[in-house]
């Protein structure tokens, strides 16, 4: 199921000079963001919950996610060089499930990671607070990979697309519509990660089973959808 070519060219057009320098800034950002908020303010759990909720997993991670889980197949069928990809021997959903991992990854090291420096200069990782963050970035960014990987196969706007979801859905209808939470990425990671952190430092608007089982069923269905559009791309572009 993992195809080490594949996986080189997904990394190579992922990390490429431009996609890279756009990776690079959001993390940047929250990095100095933390230190100055730790310098001006000192350590503050309720501050650092603030930005790491709200910035951090709130914003950049899903944005992280439209980036490297459209990018790692929209480019390719929009361009049309996908046609070279899908004329080699390999099942597509090989192909679908390797581009998955190297988002999941590549987003993982742009996202969770970050979290987790962020949150130790910001108060020490008190209650457990960077690696609970951390963790919950970890998760959401294999939801967010699926997702944002089957919007690259099913619409030449999947960035539009995942933007929408992002920003529209879980930044601002999520916030402001109790019922939406339910629905939202960024809530069913949280329900992980408040296991991880003390008790009351993280909350979440779903409860864990919900959580879990929201985040194994979208990632698997995307996946499976996202197979099932490459091999119908395939067989249109052989009829």
């Amino acid at each position: 199921m993992f195809h080490p070519t594949v996986a080189r060219l997904t990394y190579r057009a992922l990390l490429g000079r431009r996609r890279a320098l756009i990776l690079f800034v959001l993390p940047a950002l929250l990095i100095v963001i933390a230190v100055a908020v730790r310098v001006l303010a000192g350590a503050d759990d309720t501050t650092a919950g603030g930005i790491l909720g709200g910035f951090a997993l709130g914003t950049m991670v899903p944005l992280i996610g439209v980036i490297a889980g459209t990018g790692a197949i929209g480019p390719e069928i929009d361009d049309g060089s996908v046609v070279y990809l899908l004329s080699k021997p390999v099942p597509r959903p090989t192909i679908i499930f390797t581009k998955l991992l190297v988002s999941i990854g590549v987003t993982v090291a742009f996202s969770a990671l970050p979290v987790l420096l962020a949150g130790f200069l910001l108060n020490g990782n008190s209650q457990q607070i960077a690696v609970g963050y951390a963790v919950s970035a970890a998760v959401a960014a294999v939801a967010y990979s699926a997702l944002f990987l089957l919007f690259g196969t099913i619409t030449r706007h999947a960035v539009v697309f995942g933007l929408v979801y992002a920003l529209v859905w879980e930044a601002l209808v999520g916030n402001l519509v109790p019922g939406a939470r339910t629905l939202s990425i960024q809530q069913w990671a949280l329900a992980i990660g408040q296991q991880t952190a003390a008790e009351g430092a993280i909350t979440s608007a779903v409860q864990l089973p919900l959580g879990i089982g929201m985040l194994v069923a979208l990632t698997a269905a995307a996946t499976w959808y996202a197979g099932r559009r490459l091999k119908a791309l395939t067989l249109a572009g052989e009829e």
